[in-house]
């Protein structure tokens, strides 16, 4: 709290012939991303928008987030928060791939890119329990989104200070709240993907949705304490060589038991 009122207060740092636009633009687009990427996801059954191709939707958000960052440290015209928006770009590459094929993984289970579709076709069992590569891959493409705990480097406190870097007052603060609302979403959205959505006994649907969107939040907050950084070099490396190989097999062994 007493930091965001110090955010709002504080006066901004210029740098020298920075594009405003842009950088405005960056700042903006991050939080309102992570709102349009919520709509998909229902809440006790319902969600704002049941687009027929929800998974799609939130994939295309996650890409919207990429040009946001490399906005954001771009628009400073700072060296610094330059190297933070490339590295973003750069973890997004190695990430998105094996986190789209884990997507994919999940509809292919339900037959459905819709949403709530795919959380109603776990009503026997949740798709965590059988695809758990998929669960996993998407767990960690979800701090990758949020650039949070070991995939933080793009806002990282080295020496080039992420691309946020040269962000202050209002600004930083509207991009720092996008990122938190970037992981609350991606947990909201592991829900109804893996977790059978609002199922469960005795309790309200919705609150078994708040419930489960808070365990996952939970683990994804963990990793910032207890997990160390990842180099981008080593964790690209594994996305291309361990877990693209990996999810492409989950997604084999879900397509086989579909069919059969």
């Amino acid at each position: 709290m007493y930091e965001g009122v110090r955010l709002l207060v504080q006066q901004r740092r210029r740098t020298l012939a920075p594009d405003r636009l842009l950088t405005r633009i960056g700042v903006v687009a991050l939080p309102l991303a992570a709102v349009l990427g919520a709509v998909v996801v229902p809440l006790g059954g319902r969600a704002v928008a049941d687009l027929t191709v929800g998974v799609v939707w939130f994939n295309a958000m996650e890409v919207v987030v990429w040009g946001a960052v490399w906005l954001a440290g771009w628009g400073a015209n700072s060296a610094y928060g330059l190297v933070g928006g490339y590295r973003f770009v750069a973890q997004g590459l190695a990430y998105e791939l094996p986190h789209m094929f884990a997507l994919i993984t999940a509809a292919l289970g339900a037959g459905s890119l819709r949403v709530d579709e795919i959380a109603h076709a776990q009503g026997g069992l949740w798709f965590a329990v059988w695809m758990p590569v998929a669960f996993a891959v998407y767990l960690l493409s979800a701090v990758a989104m949020a650039f949070w705990g070991p995939l933080g480097h793009p806002a990282g406190n080295d020496l080039a200070g992420g691309a946020a870097v040269e962000l202050t007052g209002p600004d930083r603060l509207v991009f720092l709240a996008g990122r938190y609302l970037l992981l609350v979403v991606a947990a909201a959205m592991a829900v109804p993907l893996f977790l059978g959505g609002d199922g469960g006994p005795l309790l309200p649907g919705w609150l078994w949705t708040l419930l489960k969107t808070g365990a996952v939040l939970a683990v994804l907050v963990w990793s910032r304490q207890w997990l160390p950084a990842l180099r981008m070099d080593r964790f690209m490396t594994a996305a291309w060589t361990v877990l693209i190989p990996a999810t492409l097999l989950q997604m084999l062994v879900v397509g086989i038991v579909v069919l059969d």
